[in-house]
Order: C-alpha cells, then sequence, then structure tokens
C-alpha cells in the first residue's frame, strides 16, 4: 500500500502537468507553504515516486512523426536468451517502450521513426538480434489520446472510502 495522503497526490499532479514548477509556485497549488512543500517533494523523489523531471518533445516537430508498434513472437523462452534479446532492445534507440506480454503476443515494442523507410531500418536491425518465431507491426493512423500523467484520483490517499 502507498503512504501517499492527499497532499502528496497534489504535488504528484501538479508536477506531471508542469514539472518546471518553483517550489513557491508549487506550494500555491496545492495549498501548502514552501518549506513543507519542498519536504514533501524531497522525500517523493527519495522513495522513488517521482522518478525523473523530463520534458517532453512534440516527435513531430522533430521529424519522427511515424509510430508504430510490434507486436514479437518467440519459441524461445529462457532466461538467458532473454537477457540478450532485451539487452539488445533496449539499445535500439527508435524503442520507446518494451513490454513483455501475457497472451498471443510474446512482447510489445512501442517504436517512432521518421518514415517508413526508418521503419525498414529498424526491422531489420530488430531481427537481427534474437531468433525471433514472428514480428507484426501496426501503424498508428492518428494519435487521439497521450499522456504521461497517471489517474492519481484513482488511488485512495490513505482516506476512508
Amino acid at each position: 500500500m502507498n503512504s501517499l495522503d492527499k497532499y502528496d497526490c497534489a504535488i504528484l499532479a501538479a508536477l506531471q502537468a508542469d514539472a518546471t514548477l518553483s517550489i513557491s509556485g508549487l506550494s500555491e497549488k496545492v495549498g501548502l507553504s514552501s518549506t513543507p512543500c519542498w519536504k514533501r517533494v524531497k522525500r517523493l523523489e527519495e522513495e522513488g515516486y517521482i522518478e525523473s523531471r523530463v520534458s517532453i518533445v512534440n516527435r513531430n516537430k522533430v521529424g519522427l512523426p511515424v509510430t508504430v508498434f510490434v507486436s514479437v513472437r518467440t519459441n524461445e523462452h529462457d532466461e538467458k536468451w532473454l537477457e540478450r534479446f532485451a539487452a539488445a532492445v533496449v539499445a535500439l534507440p527508435e524503442v520507446l517502450e518494451f513490454h513483455r506480454m501475457s497472451g498471443d503476443v510474446d512482447y510489445l515494442l512501442k517504436v517512432v521513426t521518421t518514415d517508413i523507410d526508418g521503419y525498414d531500418r529498424f526491422y531489420k536491425k530488430l531481427i537481427r538480434t534474437a531468433q525471433l518465431s514472428g514480428v507484426s507491426s501496426a501503424f498508428s493512423m492518428e494519435q487521439i489520446k497521450c499522456t504521461t500523467a497517471l489517474p492519481l484520483e484513482l488511488i485512495s490517499h490513505g482516506l476512508p472510502a
């Protein structure tokens, strides 16, 4: 169980929306004075609730408009194979997300690239990484929702329901 209260959740929600907030701006948003707010932010960082603070770059503006969801199947399921495959996939810069799945697909990758030729270059690198029994690609036609903000309103904050 987590040990977050309503102030912690408010701090996390505010920082998810704008990680550049100053402590005074953040404390004003969440209804705390600066020192307690700063102490809470430090605790949230130390306890791993805040993993990092980043800027979200517009992929279209930088020339990476193509998103592809790549389903990977394999007949290999031993730990050594997974270690080698995972290390190879993690090293591919096009891969934004890499998930081990349940069901018919063994692994799912979220890939960004420049265009179809860029994806073809990625695909050729991917199939060299390990013995795969199947690779299927689904190109995103339109991004309808994209957020990095977790739905913190779904957790109880330690308050009675």
